[in-house]
């Protein structure tokens, strides 16, 4: 028995037994004020070795929720087991009935049939056959895929559902991995969206902020507070810094390396027993004889779907009553339901699609709706699981595992270390939870008083490093996780295997959180200014990059006559 399998039994085993204590051991009355205490980690901790061991993400994030629900109620094994079993699908009703859920739900199989519709019509092929002109190479199809990321930065979702399907025939074409897809597209949604100007983001952030000023008594402009934050977050900087890197200098190193020289020697994009997140296939979409592939069959519907989301956030947030000036457009966005306004814009881009299909006889009224139903059909296993992992992130705040997280680290240290501090609880909380969302809301109304209690009325390093530990720590923990909504939707989005881009995604991202702690949150607590912390933080990671990494071309040149497997599309 070879150590990977060992190691997977022994993970197994561990993940029952913890199972089994909380059908035994946990009673149904909470123990302090933090709710069931270390016990509050056996939800997310079932679901995540689970996860790794069987490789089966929906089988995971059911019985992650299934041990909390045990939790919750009380009896014998026997009523345990009909209870839990029973509050199951009480949890994920409560999770389907949340309005912003429902909305990201619609418009994850909207845009899923957009999709199917451009694909079905060759629009999507004549984009990748576009670049495929401008993209001679791996390395090219790598940097479009990223410039494309940072280019959709008002909301994540929309960035991973648009970036992954759009790119993924280009990159396929190139012999990248779909693990080296799925991470490009992880590491540019979040850190982009929650760092840009206007973003879906930045309104949920400003009241975050907002919120913690007035219990700390500090009177100050909020979106200043924001703006002066933004060189305080390092994870996020570097983030964006090291996909570049890796995708200019074409090196890596862990099991991406491996992904990677598999798909440049072998053609295939996918490793062997891997089960891709989604089964829309772009190569393999049979074009009706004689029609012209047009690169505006898959523009003009994204754009459409682009123009009308970031209207209706403007719109929905009451840009019509404010100023029409930048400051009325960020409150309108602040204010704003994003899953209303994206939703409106997958269902107008859907509309176009459709639109152009018929209107040039490329497809009837009834093949261009069967490819939309498809497309969307291709989504609904994508549903089921986001639905889940609210579920979970449901259960576990009802058990207290990140407030009993939270509390175990308090206690009296140095001021200069509260930046590390913040951030690694704030990892480990967005880790265990699966929701960065859910992290900021709750790091922030703990970590600016204390930030404040250090300096009084002063906001000066260690209350910006602070505050940045807190909005990049739940990012970098939602991006090891793999019970994260987006890292999820990143899988989708990429037709990768979800625990296959998880694994793949780590290395890269713990080395840049180390990177970001050493030279950041470390030296920014100590007085230093953020902008050195940044240029050695990109020298640092070049440095990994260029000597830790490994060229991916190295045993893996590609034959000339070797094709990329038609499943795999």
């Amino acid at each position: 028995m070879d150590k990977g399998a060992l190691a997977r039994k022994i993970l197994m085993v561990i993940a029952l037994i913890l199972m089994f204590c909380s059908l035994l051991l946990v009673n149904t009355t909470p123990v302090t004020d933090y709710k069931f205490m270390a016990w509050s980690l056996l939800p997310p901790l079932v679901a995540i070795l689970l996860a790794f061991v069987t490789r089966q993400v929906f089988l995971s994030l059911f019985l992650g929720v299934f041990v909390g629900t045990s939790m919750l109620v009380g009896g014998n094994i026997i009523v345990k087991l009909i209870k839990g079993y029973m509050g199951v699908f009480t949890v994920v009703i409560e999770s389907v009935s949340d309005g912003f859920h429902a909305g990201i739900l619609i418009f994850t199989l909207t845009i899923g049939g957009m999709i199917g519709v451009i694909s079905r019509m060759g629009g999507t092929k004549a984009i990748a056959l576009a670049l495929a002109k401008k993209a001679k190479t791996a390395r090219s199809a790598q940097l479009f895929t990223y410039l494309l990321g940072v280019a959709v930065f008002f909301d994540d979702y929309a960035n991973t559902l648009i970036v992954g399907p759009t790119m993924r025939p280009l990159t396929d074409a190139k012999r990248v991995s779909r693990e080296k897809l799925s991470y490009i597209v992880d590491s540019t949604a979040a850190p982009v969206t929650g760092m840009a100007l206007i973003s879906t983001w930045v309104g949920y952030e400003l009241g975050l902020i907002n919120d913690a000023l007035k219990v700390i008594g500090v009177d100050a402009n909020t979106y200043e507070v924001f703006l002066r934050s933004l060189p305080f977050r390092f994870y996020d900087i570097l983030a964006l810094v090291m996909v570049f890197l890796i995708g200019y200098l074409l090196r890596d190193y862990g099991p991406m390396l491996s992904a990677e020289r598999r798909a440049r020697k072998t053609g295939k994009v996918l490793a062997d027993g891997a089960i891709p997140m989604s089964s829309i296939e772009f190569d393999s979409a049979k074009f009706p004889e004689g029609v012209k592939l047009r690169i505006s069959n898959a523009l003009i519907p994204i754009i459409t779907l682009l123009v009308v989301a970031l209207v209706g956030l403007w719109y929905n947030g009451g840009g019509l009553k404010l100023p029409y000036n930048l400051a009325g457009i960020r409150e309108a966005f602040g204010e704003a339901d994003a899953s209303v306004a994206l939703l409106w814009g997958s269902a107008s881009g859907s509309i176009v699609a459709i639109v152009l299909a018929t209107s040039q006889k490329i497809l009837n009224l009834h093949e261009t709706f069967e490819a939309w139903v498809n497309g969307a059909k291709s989504l609904i296993i994508t549903c089921v699981i986001l639905v889940l992992a609210w579920s979970l992130g449901g259960i576990t705040e009802k058990v207290g595992t990140a407030t009993y997280l939270v509390s175990i680290v308090t206690g009296t240290l140095p001021g200069w270390l509260l930046p590390l501090l913040v951030f690694s609880i704030s990892c480990v909380v967005a880790f265990a939870t699966g929701t960065s969302w859910g992290t900021m809301a709750i790091m922030m109304p703990l970590a600016i008083p204390l930030a404040n209690a250090y300096a009084p009325a002063e906001m000066g390093n260690i209350f910006f490093g602070t505050l940045g530990a807190v909005l990049t720590g739940a990012i970098f923990g939602d991006h090891c996780s793999p019970i994260s909504d987006t890292t999820i939707m990143s899988s989708m989005a990429s037709s990768s295997d979800h625990i296959d881009h998880v694994r793949t995604q780590m290395p890269y991202a713990m080395s840049v959180a180390a990177v970001a702690v050493i030279f950041g949150y470390l030296p920014a607590g100590l007085g230093l200014n953020p902008f050195i912390s940044i240029i050695m933080g990109v020298v640092v990671l070049y440095c990994i990059v260029r000597f830790v990494g490994k060229s991916t071309e190295d045993n893996g040149q590609v034959k000339p006559d070797a094709a990329v497997p038609a499943e795999e599309g």
